[in-house]
């Protein structure tokens, strides 16, 4: 089912429903197309409650649970929206309605939720580059939870994301190496698309700081599972992502056919979303790769002062230094 007819089909479901029946209907599609990657049209089937994108939900005449639902998913997709479109004060929106949210499923006692929420509030710190508040609302989280396997798989890779930033990456490791056996039973392809991206991220960076080749093969591993797993997913956001990632990779490695090979991938996923932000970055990785075989750049574009502009794009979600993109698709819950 394609975006407009589910929400289409939303429209029509919600026909009938009170008001707290169709917010909550609202918020579980919302949440449906955020995971795709989807954001826009995650903003649009939350619309009744949030109308003004970097204002307050609308949630009067809503229980607190599901007020505190709404105002979760409201703030998720802040953060995201935010990070994609580099918006100036997105993650403090994103941070405010989620700060909201916690607040009030801390009053009702309700730990999955509780921890869902600082999940998505560690994001907005990690985003900004406040990685200790990131990793303590991380440690906050996990402390909540008890069997819910999913989503404590996506807050234990969210915390490795943060220490493969912050380049602790024997403890990135750990994290990953928790996770692991937590997807196995998993059906959830976006999640296990993301623990096998950002792992490869972490090999990538072992593998380049130490001129280790056998790391750099584990990340083309992880990086070929992360792209099945995305396609499984029918998510084209984070596959061309991926791609990207790959090209970077090979590029690396001097194999500039293959480079090109998965550049045009991810140029042809980011034109179908007119993705104009990642497309930039394909454009630098293309610009680099044609810089090194000795060819005419032309219309790619080199961005100064990068230094992995493909391995940038992963923490797209969610920069600094070696990347300036953070959409993290770490943990999609």
């Amino acid at each position: 089912m394609n975006l407009q007819s589910q929400l289409t089909a939303l429209q029509e479901q919600t026909r009938g429903l009170n008001l707290v029946e169709r917010a909550k209907l609202c918020c579980r599609v919302a949440k449906h197309l955020e995971k795709a990657g989807e954001y826009e049209a995650a903003c649009e089937a939350l619309g009744e409650f949030w109308p003004e994108h970097r204002g307050q939900p609308t949630v009067e005449g809503l229980d607190r649970a599901t007020a505190a639902e709404v105002l979760l998913r409201a703030g998720a997709l802040a953060g995201w929206l935010g990070s994609a479109h580099q918006a100036e004060g997105g993650q403090e929106t994103a941070k405010n309605l989620l700060t909201q949210s916690v607040e009030i499923f801390e009053g009702l006692g309700q730990t999955e939720q509780i921890a869902e929420a600082r999940g998505e509030l560690a994001l907005c710190y990690w985003r900004e580059g406040s990685y200790d508040e990131a990793r303590i609302s991380l440690v906050t989280a996990l402390s909540f939870l008890q069997d819910e396997a999913e989503l404590k798989a996506a807050l234990l890779i969210r915390a490795g994301i943060v220490e493969v930033w912050t380049r602790r990456f024997t403890e990135a490791l750990r994290l990953f190496n928790e996770a692991a056996p937590l997807l196995e039973r998993s059906e959830d392809h976006a999640l296990k698309g993301a623990f096998h991206n950002e792992f490869a991220a972490l090999f990538l960076r072992l593998g380049l700081g130490d001129d280790r080749n056998d790391y750099l093969d584990r990340a083309l591993i992880e990086y070929a599972a992360a792209s099945f797993h995305f396609e499984q997913a029918g998510n084209n956001r984070y596959q061309a992502s991926v791609e990207n990632n790959l090209g970077f990779l090979f590029f690396t490695l001097k194999r500039y056919s293959e480079t090109h090979e998965h550049l045009n991938r991810a140029r042809s996923l980011c034109l179908e979303l007119d993705d104009q932000v990642h497309l930039a970055q394909i454009n630098e990785t293309r610009a680099r790769t044609l810089l090194a075989e000795g060819r005419t750049v032309g219309g790619a574009v080199c961005s100064a002062g990068r230094k992995n502009p493909g391995e940038g794009w992963r923490a797209g979600a969610l920069g600094r230094g070696a990347n300036d993109s953070r959409d993290c698709f770490g943990a999609p819950r």
